[in-house]
């Protein structure tokens, strides 16, 4: 595969995850369900390293980051209230699945169609997360909570995260 056929594709992929991980930064600031809130850590963590893994990618092919693709906007969430409760996100979170969805359709196709094993293989796990990510926002619209695990000795569920990380 040459460089510059490995560059075209590479920088939209890389544009398009950037988008993705914008939307789910800005989403975490808006789902303030405490475990709906750490599924978004999760996420935004796997993100930020499938980035770091195309921006060598991209410099080993001689090429620079691309900007982020069309920012993705975050649906409205109903003004919150004292009790913090899952259906409130659901717009969010289904939004995000779909977004998930469509990225791994659009790309599946011409990450196959790729003869450099090396970076097949890593879009490849890259989207592989991505259908996980779905499954985990697919999992939280329902109004499944234990995403990340189970809670241990009955301790019920209450309050939320504040959209920022330091109030002053």
């Amino acid at each position: 595969m040459k460089q510059t056929d490995l560059i075209d594709i590479l920088s939209p992929f890389t544009a398009e995850r950037l988008a993705l991980l914008q939307r789910h930064e800005a989403g975490a600031r808006v789902v303030s369900h405490y475990d709906f809130n750490n599924t978004y850590q999760y996420v935004v963590n796997r993100e930020e390293t499938h980035v770091t893994w195309l921006q060598s990618a991209l410099a080993d092919a001689g090429a620079s980051m691309p900007p982020a693709a069309a920012a993705l906007a975050v649906p409205v969430v109903p003004k919150p209230s004292r009790k913090v409760t899952a259906a409130a996100f659901r717009g969010v979170l289904e939004d995000d699945a779909q977004h998930a969805r469509a990225f791994v359709a659009r790309w599946r196709p011409r990450v196959e169609a790729m003869t450099d094993a090396r970076h097949k293989t890593m879009l490849n796990v890259i989207l592989g997360e991505s259908l996980e990510h779905q499954r985990l926002f697919e999992q939280a619209a329902s109004g499944f909570e234990d995403l990340l695990g189970r809670r241990t000795g009955g301790v019920a569920r209450q309050g939320g995260v504040l959209p920022n990380r330091w109030q002053e």
